[in-house]
Parts: C-alpha cells; structure tokens; sequence
C-alpha cells in the first residue's frame, strides 16, 4: 500500500476505519472527501459474520472507493480465516490484516509467512500483528506491550508490510482515556522496518493519537468510535421522534455523525507533525 509506505517518516498518519453498514461505509468516504486525505475503508472477519459473506459488502465498499475523489484503499481487517484471505484476493482486495496474535510465536511466524507469500504473489500488501498469552485481544490485552527486538525478528521472519504493536491501547473502549507508551513507539519506530499500525485507537484521546503518530505510528485503527458516534445520534433523533419508524430519518444523521468524525480523525492524524 503506497499511501502508507510513503508516510513513514513524515510525521503523519493514515485512519483506517471499520465499516458495518452501508451507512458507515459510506460516510467513511464522504469524511475522507471533506477531509481531501485519503482513507483506509476496513472490513473486519466480524463484520463479515454480521453480513453472512464477504462478496456483496465487498463490492458496495469496492464501488465506493472506485468513485471517490480521494485514495480509498479497502481492506480485510483482523482475518483470523485464511480462507476469506483467499476470497478477499479472489474478490480483488489487496490489502489484509492477517491476526494469528492469540498462537505461540512460532506457530504465529509459520502461518503469517504462508499468508503473505500468497498475498504477494496476488499483489497485496499484508499487515500482522504480534501475539501474547492471554487475554482476547492478543497482542492489545490490557498491559501487554511489543518488544522492539523480537517485533524486527518476526518482521524479518514474515516478510510482512506493517506491523500492529501493542502500545497501551485496547480494542473496543468506550472511554478515551488510553495512555500510549511513546518512547515504546519510537523504539519500535527505529527497530522495525516496516509501518506501525495502532490498533484500540477509539480509546485515546485527539493528542494521544497525534503524540503516536508524531513517535512513529502510521496506520490508526478506529472503529467503536464510529459506533458510538453513529448510536449516539440515533438515539437523540429517536428520543424527539418517538413515532419515527422510518429507518432514513434515524440513519441519516448517524452517518453524517460518522462522517463528521472521520474528517476529524484524518485531519488531525493528516497535520500531526
């Protein structure tokens, strides 16, 4: 992914968000359009399970990011199924997070370099994410951290193109209070050679994002920040319109919520240096 290889260094950052509907993928582009920087328009493995298959989502968001008037990459988000790799390369994506971050290391280093000889050989580009024992969230479980030298081992073992590192962030929070460790990110910056990826990015706090981003994180990951904002605005229209039963009146100020967002986010990680 060009976009990304070509920010290393500069100072600034990527957002790279989670769409579940329509509605989120599509104000996940217009957000990028008013922003005028481009955007990472992710599909998770659970999102996927949400909609029963891959295929048509992926073409809606395909469309999408073919008529947008910025870069749109979209990409397959934390696959743990190495066979929906194979459909999303089949289906034309080229790029994907593969997350074996819950397996022992070797077992994590086997598997993740099998994927991205293949997705090489298909022309897409591969991110990874290093495990930990315990927890869910692997490598982003509450107080596990990424070790530079053994994160510059696995890249070099992989031959992955980003790496997400754990750094103080958890998936899923609904409160921005996160505190990254920023001498951590700017010793893995100088350790691995690929892009830093910044995964539980909708737990920190706006200087949070852009101290991580001015350390050495290239791609941020948000997702449950489009969630709340997008329920919240729900919500408050259906609190005014207890009768409202069409679903137009509700969603619409959801995505324009998302959109507003996005734009935000992408600015603020667009200027951070």
């Amino acid at each position: 992914m060009s976009t990304i290889r070509e920010l290393r260094g500069t100072g600034r950052g990527i957002g790279a968000f989670n769409a579940i509907t329509l509605e989120h993928a599509e104000a996940i582009v217009a957000g990028a359009e008013d922003a005028g920087l481009p955007v990472i328009l992710q599909i998770s493995q659970n999102a996927v399970k949400y909609h029963g298959s891959l295929a048509p989502f992926a073409a809606a968001c395909q469309a999408l990011a073919a008529q947008a008037t910025v870069p749109v990459t979209v990409h397959l988000d934390h696959a743990e199924d190495e066979a929906l790799i194979d459909e999303a390369l089949t289906l034309g994506i080229r790029s994907v997070m593969f997350d074996a971050a819950t397996l022992p290391y070797d077992e994590n280093v086997a598997r993740t370099r099998a994927v991205v000889e293949r997705c090489h050989a298909a022309g897409a580009w591969v991110e990874a994410e290093l495990g930990a024992i315990g927890g869910k969230d692997g490598a982003h479980a509450p107080g596990v951290r990424t070790d530079p030298a053994e994160a510059a081992a696995f890249v070099a073992a992989t031959g992955v193109d980003a790496l997400a590192v754990a750094v103080g962030s958890s998936h899923a929070m609904n409160s921005r209070d996160a505190v990254l460790d920023d001498d951590l990110i700017a010793r893995l910056f100088d350790a691995v050679p690929v892009p830093l990826v910044l995964h539980g990015s909708s737990g920190v706090p706006d200087e949070g994002l852009r101290r991580a981003v001015a350390h050495g994180i290239i791609k941020v990951n948000v997702g449950t920040l489009l969630n709340r904002v997008l329920t919240g605005a729900v919500r408050e229209v259906l609190a005014a319109r207890a009768d409202l039963t069409d679903p137009r009146k509700y969603l619409a100020p959801g995505r324009d919520a998302i959109r507003a967002s996005v734009t935000h986010t992408l600015r603020l990680l667009g200027e951070a240096a």
